[in-house]
């Protein structure tokens, strides 16, 4: 068994038996941590034969053969010894492999031939296909981390209807990891490999994707999220080159023609939004400009009103005047 998982180690034999429960990986970082399991066990059944060995060597060689009490020790130096530092190696040893390859699986430096930000959201997926990576367009910005790359099409996905997530044989693929609710965890068993989505703080990996491995495969979260956690589940579509580029430049089209719909209608409901504000417009003017003439003519006739009134107020002054007179010069007469 050591002899079959250090071959498999090697890459000397691959199959169901030596990955130990391990999906056959896809991608060149898969294959690194593969590597990485199998030498754990390798080790861990290394400690195991060791451990049983030095038991069954103590049952038959030192069983009791007599009723004498066997030489009383306190201790036994290089006994202790070697259980102290061996344990201490044996970590060492996996605590480096393992700083190791995370090392090499969190690497983005090597430039992407596609880049697609996965949105994890309750409870399903959608996978925005980029113009380029959110760290090349915040360095393109000057270091603005706000700056987002452009999204040329997408696929969003529901809980009753799984998303599939395209990509292509012999591509380095970059994903930046995006969530607007709670923690997710996006998981491709086939990559061997999988990442937290934190709101609050985007994460991102890349891949590449060995060669033929055109096919489908399954993926899911892998961090309980809520109650249809379950359900968030999307399938991953491995293309070859040229099926893969005539995928991609039909999703091309019918982004950018559903974009030219979506500004046509915006100007469409621009242009009947402002003919239906010039309407009212009009018919203000027009009842502003009928109501200044009803006041004007209201005001005319309130005013032939007051000067017929004052007319009337003279004239009966005038009549009060001449009766006062009349009796002034009445009275004269009678004292005469």
């Amino acid at each position: 068994m050591l002899a079959a998982l250090g071959l498999a180690a090697t890459g000397c034999a691959s199959n169901e038996f030596t990955r130990l429960g391990v999906p056959e990986p896809i991608t060149e970082q898969g294959q690194r941590v593969l590597a990485l399991w199998q030498g754990s066990w390798v080790a861990a059944f290394a400690v195991g034969l060791l451990v049983w060995g030095l038991i069954v060597w103590s049952i038959i060689f030192h069983r009791k053969r007599s009723e004498q009490l066997p030489p009383q020790v306190r201790y036994n130096m290089p006994i202790e010894a070697l259980y102290t530092v061996l344990p201490i190696v044996v970590i060492a040893v996996l605590f480096y492999f393992t700083a190791r390859d995370q090392t090499y699986l969190l690497e983005t430096d090597e430039q992407a031939d596609a880049n697609v930000e996965v949105v994890a959201f309750q409870w399903s997926w959608e996978f925005n296909y980029l113009d380029q990576s959110k760290a090349e367009a915040a360095e393109a910005a000057g270091g603005d981390e706000e700056a987002d790359p452009e999204i040329l099409f997408s696929e969003v996905g529901t809980p009753d209807q799984m998303p599939t997530l395209v990509l292509r044989e012999g591509d380095v693929v970059h994903f930046d990891l995006h969530s607007p609710d709670v923690i997710h965890s996006f998981w491709i068993p086939a990559f061997a490999f999988k990442m937290d989505v934190v709101p609050g703080h985007d994460n991102e990996f890349q891949v590449k994707v060995n060669e033929g491995t055109a096919g489908t495969y399954m993926g899911r979260c892998a961090e309980l999220c809520g109650a249809d956690h379950t359900r968030m589940l999307f399938q991953v579509e491995v293309m070859e080159p040229d099926e893969y580029d005539a995928w991609y430049a039909e999703q091309q089209e019918a982004a950018e023609a559903e974009q030219a719909e979506q500004a046509a209608a915006e100007e469409a409901e621009d242009a009947q939004s402002g003919a239906e504000g010039g309407e009212p417009q009009g018919d203000a003017e027009a009842e502003a400009q009928t109501e200044g003439e009803g006041e004007q003519a209201d005001g005319g006739q309130d005013g032939a009103e007051g000067d017929a009134q004052a007319q009337d107020a003279s004239e009966g002054e005038q009549a009060d005047d001449a009766a006062a007179r009349d009796e002034e010069s009445e009275d004269e007469e009678a004292g005469r």
